[in-house]
């Protein structure tokens, strides 16, 4: 008996695993063609299975007939569409994956709220039998196709430009190949095999347009455990999921663990996607969102008194009207806590449903006195205490956002959102017979949408707090630039977690709100398809804006309204899947199409306007001594630390290199006649003692001694892949070495992150421009200024003025500014938190030649007063003139150093 159950448990769970690979070899398909984690699959899957329901069900077609028109013609074309339509203008734009995960969201948004318009949102029992309830059959499918796919990709043509195209896209192009034509064949067998996997599952689980998506991307572990590449792998992980979750059934421990096994049980795959997102490596490794998505956008003249009068006109309404309306302020203040999330910090939260949901049930628990260990409280004492209670648990999300970026943070968030959902909301224990009343004194509607507005204000106040001041400007920066942020001290994983749980207990506020106003804990109004159009939402209509917030809430309280739901995800979904031509959201497109029409008039300066712009413009961009009137700025315009370090008889100043000129100054008295390596380590030096750094068999520093003393220039130079790069970045914090150590004097730092490295004095700049595009450029220095090792407000003044950025070009938003501006503006930031070390890669990169030689001023002047500088640089002119010690690199190894014009001289000799 027990052999048969067991064979019986074994083929109900090879079905379930059949279908899911089903779904995982889809995934896989689309994204090996097109880089893209296609969260729509579920959405084209659901769409299909209800399509072959209207042919055969509803409109008498044959199942043969209407299988063949749904599978072979309308899903391939859908794909199709999608790849023409929505996601090649986002690779034309650059393929950024941020806005291409949001145009999916779209798209399954999109999806989900036409089903729910065409078909309604009742669940569908009479669903077509395509392939008989032998798990044979499917498994058989499964097999199949994902043998099929291998060969193809193994051994034709098709197949090789398709690992072309995935490897280095534009390069394939430059080969040859049509790109295009390999991301539609992606797409159309992708929504293929979504379509199947909907056909198949929906005659066995609940057809309904919120059901079967989200139960197809239950599934999405099964792709996440091949990495998105391994077709054997996800087939092998769906069946062996499959038939687990099935033998469960079988356990029936007595005493507390029987739900738990059984919501196992039940949820193995809800299991398997957060081991998957939380454990394995993540998917991509760049930011979650688009900057300009996340840039901030001026608020219209007038919008918000606009704004109060809108929330003040329900005051005004009765009956059901302003019963709907009790809804918008509560679903206002979960919307905020996205803007916290996802406009301030940057960072991607598709479950903030859940923390809502959380707020909820926590309310209703402790005000019927069913929350263990607490009494029963008056409902605005347990709301309040349900924010404190849920807020800790931001950490669920915040933790991953850590180390997790792109489509591995969003895949993290969402498999927390669905985890608390299955396990947590739909358990009998704690939500059965739940209801939860208002107020005393607030149970009328009227009464209680005043209480909400109040609650809203609060929350208003406390989102702008954490736009403003040093911890907003902190925000924008770990926001725009997290390496940069980091390199400017600012503790970029504390700022994570905070605004993660800030954000979930402004989300557990609205969401006890929510439950307050409809008098009861209803699960299905947090479910984690709710998370995603929230998100969708907010994201469309301006991540960074609070007024789109309460705009969002207005619009989808409002259109839902009616007697048929699904309007405002239809609507939001199509706002979403056209996100990359108006990241900024819809106020500012229309806002850059209206200047665009608007008649231009062409109007010709006089002769003294003439010069007057250029001299404007000169003041803007051009070098660092620039000064309106022409000079040189004054000795006390340096920055902290420039000219009055304490030497060892006291205060001195020197104004080294200020008179020299760039070549052929004597430098005697400074330049060794061999590399200086001290037995004891000096002060404010950094030192690299045998370092060595290997990746996967290759060896890229391999046992490096390095010196960078205090008032001396020391320079690291060597051809493309000497190690240049990954030294740097070892000293700088951001990379840690397989073996040796980093000392800064005689302290110990190999295990410091970066910011910990700023806040002791050692600041850095970057190859790549680092810079924060939404603050201006007064901001970014300032950031600097509070974040360093010494937080002086009048260091980023002082910055400013040595590098010629005090004029009109300190109030411009740094996004756009020309690149010799961008590198002025970095280096103003590094020297306002007075470091003792400063770490340079590349700064010469894009600048002129006044704007090197007005660098290399700078430079000097600062090495002259005690600063320790270390050059990574490929100009070598620039390391003749300004570097004390120079070390060449080749293939991990420091093989020369000396004076800089003896290894140079003898190099190019």
């Amino acid at each position: 008996m027990s052999g048969s159950l067991t064979y019986d448990l074994t083929l109900a769970g090879l079905s379930v695993g059949g279908a899911a690979a089903l779904t995982g070899i889809g995934l896989v398909v689309t994204h090996r063609a097109t880089g893209v984690l296609n969260f729509a699959h579920g959405a084209i899957a659901m769409v299909c299975a209800y399509l072959l329901r209207q042919f055969t069900v509803v409109w008498g077609w044959p199942l043969a007939l209407g299988a063949a028109v749904t599978l072979l013609l309308v899903a391939p074309a859908i794909g199709v569409a999608l790849e023409r339509f929505v996601f090649r203008p986002l690779s034309v734009l650059g393929g950024d994956p941020a806005q291409t995960l949001v145009a999916s969201l779209g798209v399954f948004v999109l999806l989900v709220g036409g089903a729910a318009l065409v078909w309604g949102t009742g669940a569908r029992a009479d669903a077509p039998t395509l392939v008989p309830g032998d798990p044979w059959g499917q498994l058989a499918v499964a097999v199949a196709l994902a043998a099929g796919v291998g060969g193809v990709t193994r051994w034709t043509r098709f197949g090789t430009e398709l690992r072309a195209v995935l490897d280095d896209r534009s390069l394939a192009v430059l080969g040859g190949i049509d790109a295009d034509r390999v991301a539609a064949a992606g797409w159309a067998f992708g929504s293929f095999t979504a379509g199947l996997t909907g056909v198949l599952l929906a005659p066995y689980v609940r057809l309904d347009p919120y059901g079967m998506p989200l139960l197809v991307m239950e599934v999405m572990a099964v792709a996440v455990a091949a990495r998105m590449r391994s077709l054997p792998v996800a087939v092998v992980v769906a069946l062996g999921l499959g038939v687990a979750q099935s033998q469960l059934t079988r356990l029936h421990p007595a005493g507390w663990a029987e739900p738990l096994l059984q919501a196992v049980g039940a949820n193995l795959f809800v299991v398997a996607l957060l081991v998957a997102a939380l454990v394995l490596p993540g998917i991509g490794d760049r930011d979650a969102l688009p900057r300009t998505a996340t840039a901030r956008v001026a608020t219209p003249p007038g919008a918000w008194i606009v704004a109060v009068v809108l929330f003040l006109l329900p005051l005004g309404l009765a009956g059901s009207d302003l019963h709907t309306s009790v809804q918008v302020p509560a679903l206002g203040v979960v919307l905020l806590s996205l803007v916290v999330v996802t406009g301030r910090g940057g960072q991607i939260s598709l479950g903030q449903a859940a923390y809502a949901g959380l707020g909820a049930l926590f309310t209703a628990l402790l005000a019927a006195g069913r929350f263990p260990g607490l009494p029963r409280l008056p409902e605005l004492a347990a709301l309040a205490v349900a924010v404190v209670l849920v807020a800790p648990l931001g950490v669920l999300t915040g933790w991953p956002a850590i180390s997790r970026h792109g489509l591995a943070l969003a895949l993290a968030t969402f498999a927390v959102g669905v985890g608390v959902s299955r396990f947590v909301f739909a358990q009998p224990y704690a939500t059965s017979g739940l209801s939860l009343d208002r107020p005393a004194g607030f149970d009328g509607d009227r009464a209680y949408y005043v209480l909400e507005l109040g609650l809203l204000a609060a929350a208003l106040l406390a989102t702008g707090a954490l736009r403003r001041g040093r911890t907003g400007r902190a925000l924008a920066a770990m926001r725009d630039h997290a390496s940069g942020a980091s390199a400017a001290g600012v503790r970029v994983p504390a700022l994570k977690l905070t605004a993660f749980v800030a954000g979930a207990a402004l989300a557990a506020l609205g969401g006890g709100m929510l439950g307050m106003g409809v008098r009861a804990f209803d699960a299905t109004a947090y479910d984690p398809v709710r998370g995603l159009l929230w998100f969708a939402a907010v994201v469309v209509l301006g991540a960074d804006s609070a007024l789109g917030a309460l705009a969002a809430a207005a619009l989808l309280v409002g259109l839902d309204a009616g007697a048929r739901g699904g309007v405002a995800a239809a609507l939001i979904g199509v706002l979403a899947v056209f996100v990359g031509r108006f990241p900024g959201g819809p106020y500012e497109a229309l806002r850059t199409a209206t200047s665009r029409l608007r008649p231009r008039r062409g109007a010709t300066p006089t002769p003294l306007g003439a010069r007057v712009r250029r001299r404007l413009r000169a003041v803007e961009t051009g070098p660092v001594a620039g000064r309106p009137d022409g000079t040189e700025p004054e000795p006390a315009a340096a920055p902290p630390g420039v000219g009055d370090r304490p030497g060892p008889d006291g205060p001195t100043r020197t104004a080294r290199g200020q008179g020299a000129a760039p070549s052929g100054r004597d430098t005697t008295a400074r330049r060794p006649s061999a590399p200086h390596t001290a037995a004891v380590p000096m002060p404010g030096s950094l030192f690299a003692r045998r370092i060595r750094v290997a990746y996967d068999g290759f060896t890229a520093l391999d046992g490096v001694d390095l010196e960078v003393r205090p008032g001396w220039v020391t320079a690291v130079v060597g051809p493309n892949g000497a190690g240049k790069s990954t030294l740097f970045h070892c000293l700088a914090g951001t990379l840690r070495p397989s073996h040796g150590r980093v000392l800064f004097g005689e302290r110990d730092i190999t295990r410091l992150a970066a910011h910990a490295r700023t806040r002791l004095g050692i600041a850095r700049t970057f190859q790549q421009l680092a810079v924060f595009p939404s603050l201006t450029v007064a901001e970014n220095v300032q950031v600097g200024a509070e974040q360093g090792r010494i937080a002086d407000p009048a260091a980023a003044k002082r910055a400013l003025r040595l590098f010629g950025l005090d004029g009109p070009v300190r109030a411009l938003p740094a996004g756009g500014l020309p690149t010799g501006t961008l590198r002025r503006v970095e280096l103003a930031r590094a020297l306002a938190g007075s470091p003792h070390v400063l770490l340079l890669d590349e700064p010469a990169a894009g600048l002129d030649t006044a704007e090197v030689a007005a660098l290399a001023r700078v430079l000097r002047a600062l090495a002259a007063d005690g600063t320790a500088l270390l050059v990574v640089e490929h100009d070598l002119d620039l390391v003749a003139d300004l570097a004390d010690v120079v070390h060449v690199m080749t293939a991990g190894r420091v093989v020369t150093s000396g004076p800089a014009g003896h290894v140079l001289e003898r190099g190019r000799g």
